[in-house]
């Protein structure tokens, strides 16, 4: 071993976590380096070449209102993008764009090229070096030591990775890269819990093979809406790429059900856990056995590639059953296939031994981050790998970690999921997971977030001071529209039944008529003529803060309640086995997770209400003493 380098930050992995961790450490001004086992796996996309979709675009939004990449690579390189849910309310709207594979690898890699404190280095890191049990470097296989005072773990699968199709096995990371083989044995030294978990990836095929008569046209949106709150529409809009949708059928079900003994799912070759929400298409047939069909989305991996890329029919079959069932679905009779579905087995750590702030309990400057932590995507990669870097430099500066709630963000509600339960399976973002969704909605999060973004000093004073004249701006229309009195002209009564909403006898304000389902900002415009010239997004904000007032009203109300129970902090270095009338469950959850806060300790697995009830009157107790 020899001493090669000094820095402050190491950042193990350059996928989507590794690349937000680095960012941000080195824009915080830590003199930081980001290893990867290859420079071509930065922020690579081994699966589906998109960002965002259902809850996944809140988290891409959030990353962006606190200073983070995500959503101004994606802007850059999107080829096609849509708002989803927009038949549902505004708190479940989420963006998705399909991305240029390629490019976005590329502009992402020269972001971090181009970033002062960063250097982004080719090289497989093997060992954690501490030095009274707190990180003093890292070390690569080849000896060398670089030196730092923190790292964060971005490995996402490539660690002890294998790639399977049929019994055909390959030690190998996604994509055919290299795998990560020696520092999980140095984290099994240290004491770290590991599991082994699984995902998978389809086949990618010719699109000069593909007969698209069969499928139905997917577009994009007419209406651009950016990821980055710095964008905006005209900025960014291009001609976008088309999409498709297909079917699988009775056939295609018949061969994988004649096959199933040959998928490693099945035949035992596979020791990790499989997403449940993203399950591959044997497991659907298996598990839906009473649906005939399954959707299949066709989207282009690129501008200047003819791969086409099957989203839905993920797959660890053999080639031949592959070919073959591929081959069965409407315009795919005669697809060449360029490369073929694989599952990916890897080791990933019990998030459980983590802090909120994604520090490892037990060893003060190690954090960790992304798929590494039991979760799945790239969008919850890059959250985590956002606060990681945030945190690794407070740590270093000697400043409380900043710990998002659950009624802060999704961002929130994703780490604490991790950490209070674990995960058994790869964990996926959903909206039903925030109890506070339709406050953490993706239009708001510059508000509820860029402020701090700010304060930790990765939003400019600019950005900063557009955000409050955005507010500034929505404050003032929404106090006129309260304030101004729609009659029941003749010009009314006819928008009025345009719209099928019910004629008025009398003045209303414009603000109650906003809240009728069938109408809105956009659509009383006519009847308002006083109404100024502003922004799409200060329209936006107009209509969903009046339109959903009582609700959102409602919502604030169980936060603070919410707030009084995370208010309560649990000190660090409690002993759960000394305060009596604990269950036996409890303790040792506690004693392993050690909980933050009562709202936090509510949250694990194993503690009960009375258990918590338990927990507050011995804090009394302990006040009072």
């Amino acid at each position: 071993m020899y001493e090669a380098e000094t820095i402050d930050i190491a950042v193990i992995g350059g996928g989507h976590a590794g690349c937000e961790a680095a960012l941000a450490a080195a824009r915080l001004g830590k003199k930081t380096i980001l290893f990867a086992i290859s420079l071509d796996s930065i922020a690579m996309m081994p699966c589906n070449p998109s960002i965002g979709g259902s809850s996944k675009g809140h988290l891409v939004r959030e990353i962006d209102a606190l200073g983070g990449e995500m959503g101004k690579n994606i802007d850059k390189t999107y080829i096609q993008t849509k708002m989803l849910n927009t038949g549902k309310g505004p708190a479940v709207y989420s963006l998705r764009a399909q991305a240029d594979k390629t490019r976005y690898h590329e502009e992402m890699k020269h972001t971090l090229e181009n970033t002062p404190n960063l250097q982004i280095k080719q090289a497989e890191i093997a060992e954690i070096f501490m030095e009274d049990n707190h990180v003093a470097g890292v070390v690569t296989t080849s000896g060398a030591l670089y030196r730092c005072q923190a790292a964060v773990l971005c490995m996402g699968t490539y660690m002890k990775g294998r790639c399977l199709t049929g019994d055909n096995i390959t030690e190998s990371g996604p994509n055919n890269l290299m795998p990560a083989t020696k520092l999980s044995q140095n984290l099994l030294d240290m004491g770290i819990r590991l599991f082994r978990f699984k995902t998978g990836t389809p086949a990618r095929m010719n699109k000069n093979s593909l007969d698209f008569s069969k499928m139905s046209p997917q577009y994009g949106d007419e209406e651009i809406v950016p990821f980055s709150f710095t964008n905006s529409s005209e900025e960014i809009k291009r001609e976008q790429a088309l999409c498709w949708l297909t079917y699988t059928n009775e056939k295609t079900h018949e061969i994988i059900r004649a096959n199933l003994h040959r998928s490693p799912l099945y035949g035992g070759l596979i020791e990790g856990t499989g997403p449940r929400y993203c399950p591959s298409i044997e497991d659907k047939v298996v598990r839906f056995a009473d649906k005939t069909r399954h959707q299949l989305f066709v989207e282009p991996e690129g501008e200047n590639t003819e791969e086409m890329y099957i989203q839905g029919m993920s797959s660890s079959l053999p080639e031949d059953v592959q070919i073959a069932m591929y081959r069965t679905v409407p315009g795919l009779e005669h697809c060449e296939i360029t490369r073929f579905a694989y599952a990916i087995e890897y080791d990933c750590i019990d998030a459980t031994q983590l802090k909120l702030s994604l520090e490892f309990q037990d060893y003060p400057g190690l954090f960790s981050a992304g798929q590494f932590n039991g979760s799945s995507g790239y969008e919850e990669a890059a959250a985590q790998g956002l606060m990681g870097g945030i945190n690794a430099v407070r740590y270093l500066d000697k400043k409380e970690p900043i710990i998002l709630r659950r009624s802060d963000g999704y961002i929130g509600v994703l780490i604490d999921d991790l950490i209070s339960k674990g995960s058994k399976e790869p964990y996926r973002m959903m909206t039903s997971r925030a109890e506070f969704r339709l406050l953490l909605r993706q239009d708001n999060a510059d508000q509820r977030l860029t402020p701090l973004g700010y304060e930790i000093g990765l939003v400019s004073k600019e950005r900063y001071d557009a955000l409050r004249e955005k507010e500034r701006l929505t404050a003032e229309e929404i106090q006129r529209v309260q304030s101004t009195t729609i009659t029941p002209a003749q010009k009314t009564q006819e928008l009025l039944e345009k719209y099928g909403s019910t004629p008025i006898k009398s003045g209303v304000k414009l603000s109650d008529l906003m809240k009728r389902p069938e109408l809105d900002y956009i659509k009383l415009a006519e009847l308002d003529e006083n109404r100024p010239m502003l922004p799409l997004a200060v329209q936006e904000q107009v209509n969903i803060q009046i339109k959903y007032e009582g609700y959102i009203g409602q919502q604030m109300k169980q936060v603070e309640q919410f707030q009084k129970l995370e208010n309560r902090i649990l000190p660090e270095d409690m002993d759960y086995e000394t305060i009596q009338g604990l269950r036996l469950e409890a303790r040792q959850k506690l004693n392993a997770i050690r909980p933050h806060s009562i709202g936090h300790a509510s949250r694990i697995t194993g503690v009960s209400p009375a258990d918590i009830s338990v927990l507050l009157i011995y804090l009394e107790q302990r006040k009072r003493g």
